[in-house]
């Protein structure tokens, strides 16, 4: 497999604030990455220098064989970056379909009925059809988490990026959306999923990142980084020697 994403050195401070330490990786096709820390390690902000709405201070962005340090977030979204929010964000007044046909054809360059058939499948993959006409405004929070699915999916990612999309859920709308992210990534999307629900993430993941102050402090397979002590000590509390 070739390589999609490659983070090279990244840094990024705010102040005395760092988000990014030096952080590298590198994410091949068909991937499923996922990525742990506690609150203000600065993942999101990792995601923010992935899809171009923050600038490093120095290090690269490397997308699909190009140097896109300097791109803009809308050029990286066309060229197959696509993300979820924390806080699910649809357009409440329009429906669930026109919110799908906005991703569509802002992010993928899709037109008239090829768009509107392409929204309708994304939506009968992540369980929304039945909502097709309903306003988002409406609609229950794990609907809502899956419109930011379809919305990401509507712009033909070659890159996915999760930000805590299985947050807040109940353990059965959990497992009922891991399911759907697990048949999107068997159909070839490459993902990279942040999450503090650990079970939802290990359930998917085939590779575990930690990141502590923008640093990354381990990556390899997920259940040897969790039982590690380092990571008990800094991602749950547990003193290393406990």
């Amino acid at each position: 497999m070739s390589t999609l994403l490659k983070l090279d050195s990244l840094n990024k401070a705010f102040g005395a604030v760092t988000v990014a330490d030096a952080l590298s990786y590198e994410v091949q096709q068909g991937d499923a990455l996922g990525v742990i820390g506690p609150n203000g390690a600065g993942k999101t902000s990792m995601f923010n220098l992935i899809t171009g709405t923050l600038g490093p201070d120095a290090g690269q962005v490397q997308f699909d064989g190009q140097n896109v340090t300097g791109w803009t977030a809308a050029r990286r979204s066309h060229a197959g970056i696509a993300r979820s929010f924390q806080v699910p964000q649809p357009f409440s007044g329009m429906t669930v379909f026109e919110n799908a046909m906005i991703a569509a054809t802002q992010s993928a360059g899709m037109r008239g009925h090829s768009a509107e058939m392409f929204c309708l499948s994304v939506l009968e993959k992540t369980e929304l059809l039945a909502k097709a006409n309903v306003l988002a405004g409406s609609l229950t929070l794990l609907e809502r988490k899956r419109l930011e699915l379809t919305r990401a999916l509507c712009a033909k990612p070659k890159l996915l990026l999760l930000d805590e999309i299985a947050g807040g859920l109940t353990e059965a709308e959990c497992q009922s959306l891991v399911q759907t992210i697990r048949e999107i990534h068997a159909g070839g999307v490459t993902i990279i999923w942040i999450e503090h629900v650990v079970h939802a993430l290990l359930a998917v993941v085939d590779r575990l990142i930690v990141i502590d102050f923008g640093r990354k402090i381990a990556e390899g397979d997920p259940h040897v980084i969790m039982d590690s002590p380092e990571v008990k000590e800094i991602y749950l509390g547990i003193e290393a020697d406990a």
